[in-house]
């Protein structure tokens, strides 16, 4: 025999020693340190000895139709009891008495019509519940109330019409995060008794599935979650839906079918409870968050979770946030994976009050402003530089008219002189004296001569001047103008 075989030996002769020292594993049973797992035995009643240093039982997959009075009283330890896939109608008073030691209670996939409130009075401590897949068609009002620590209740799958939400308040639940009731029957929804669960409820209340009537406030308060980023409303937009006017077959989707709530005013603010603060914040900067509340006295304890459900408690995580006696709560060195929804929560042992407010951290990156380049000023500046330029060709050219002593009105003009008829003004440039038929080339900048005959409209002027002086200067103002203004064309 090896060494490691005697090692094994001697720890499962131990283990042996220590079942009959606090009670033998029930036939059938699998019994594994603080674990009992006697699931899929067909077992009708519970076994009649159980280890008592058991921690972890596991009944589920048998045909267990009640429960006896104490039934789990001989367990002192026992923290995770799973009674799902049974045939248990109704729970006795008092079957889970002396059992408050319990936090995870599995019954789901079973046959209750009912939740008392008698079923879990006892378990102070519980914090997950599990009664998916039953037949419940009511929730009691007080059914849930001395659950002061539950965390997490899953109610899916059932025939529940409505729901008493006026019995969780922020003071009796502190700790509630997750309350599934999709999958049920409900039509309608009391709006001011889900407007005043504390925000981390509302954030996990998970309603998809059911038969709504379509309503305007109902439409506001998805949309409402859905602009919050709720995991209800982010992770089963496809399943939230409702029907118009009651009719099953006609079916739509909140987040889909907008149209149909286009005459709907979206009234948030009063009806959702109170608006989130926003804070906005720099990489690599400390920021403060307050936590803002009407409770006041000595008795008061704060209580932080982060966008990424850590609860933070004074004096903080000593890393990245530090937390002080007045509820606020320092980020350090923000980072952009801080961005998020902060909750806060004050409580007032003395009183059994509580409050509940989140802050909405966005951490950006800081940045230079460039101004952005302004078009329309450079626009207007090149438009004005053009026409500079324009007035300086005009009026600085080396050559000027009226510079110069200007001729007899019958003296032709020398060919180094100014003329009345410029590049600009003459259409097509006129032959040049150079000699005939020769014209002056592109490259050249020049002022165009008035030759000694030329033709103008097809008529032959002469430069001789006529017997009349004055009635040669107003023809040959007249053919100017015509010749430059004139729709016909100008034949050389």
């Amino acid at each position: 025999m090896t060494c490691a075989q005697g090692v094994a030996g001697l720890v499962t002769l131990i283990w042996s020693l220590s079942w009959l020292a606090e009670g033998s594993c029930p036939a059938g049973c699998l019994c594994a340190s603080d674990i009992v797992s006697c699931g899929a035995l067909g077992l009708d009643q519970l076994p009649a000895e159980l280890p008592a240093s058991a921690a972890t039982l596991d009944l589920s997959h048998n045909r267990l139709v009640q429960l006896e009075d104490a039934a789990f009283s001989g367990l002192p330890r026992l923290e995770s009891l799973r009674l799902s896939h049974n045939r248990l109608s109704r729970i006795s008073p008092g079957t889970f008495r002396n059992a408050t030691t319990l936090r995870h209670l599995d019954l789901s996939s079973n046959e209750l019509h009912v939740v008392e409130q008698h079923y879990f009075q006892e378990l102070v401590g519980l914090e997950e519940l599990l009664l998916f897949n039953n037949r419940i068609v009511r929730v009691e009002s007080k059914a849930l109330s001395s659950l002061s620590r539950l965390r997490r209740a899953y109610l899916s799958h059932n025939r529940l019409t409505d729901f008493p939400f006026f019995s969780i308040q922020e003071h009796s639940h502190p700790f509630l995060a997750t309350l599934d009731l999709s999958s049920n029957r409900m039509s309608k929804l009391p709006m001011e008794d889900i407007a005043a669960l504390p925000t981390s409820v509302q954030s996990g209340l998970f309603l998809h599935n059911n038969t709504l009537i379509c309503e305007c406030s109902m439409y506001s308060m998805f949309r409402h979650w859905e602009q919050k980023d709720f995991g209800s409303a982010r992770d089963y937009r496809e399943d939230y839906t409702c029907l118009v006017y009651g009719e099953r077959r006609a079916s739509i989707r909140f987040f889909q079918h907008g149209r149909f709530f286009e005459n709907c005013t979206l009234r948030v603010q009063g009806l959702l409870g109170e608006p989130k603060n926003s804070l906005q914040a720099f990489v690599g900067e400390a920021v403060l968050l307050h936590c803002q509340t009407s409770l006041q006295g000595r008795t008061l304890s704060y209580l932080w979770v982060s966008p990424n459900q850590e609860y933070i408690a004074p004096p903080g995580n000593n890393d990245t946030l530090r937390m002080f006696s007045n509820g606020s709560l320092e980020i350090i060195a923000a980072k952009a994976e801080d961005s998020g929804v902060y909750w806060c929560m004050a409580l007032d042992r003395q009183q059994q009050r509580n409050e509940t407010r989140e802050v909405n951290v966005t951490v950006v990156t800081r940045r230079i402003v460039v101004e952005p380049f302004n078009t329309g000023f450079t626009t207007l500046l090149g438009c004005v530089v053009s026409l500079v330029l324009v007035l300086m060709y005009l009026y600085l050219t080396p050559c000027r008219c009226w510079c110069r002593k200007q001729p007899p009105p019958g003296t032709p003009s020398p060919a180094n002189e100014c003329s009345a008829q410029s590049s600009i003004l003459t259409p097509t440039p006129p032959a040049t004296t150079e000699g005939p038929g020769r014209k002056v080339g592109n490259s050249k900048h020049v002022v165009f001569l008035e030759p000694i005959k030329e033709v103008q409209n097809g008529r032959l002027r002469s430069t001789q001047g006529p017997e009349h002086p004055k009635l040669q200067q107003l023809r040959g103002d007249n053919d100017s103008i015509t010749s430059v203004f004139s729709d016909t064309p100008i034949v050389p």
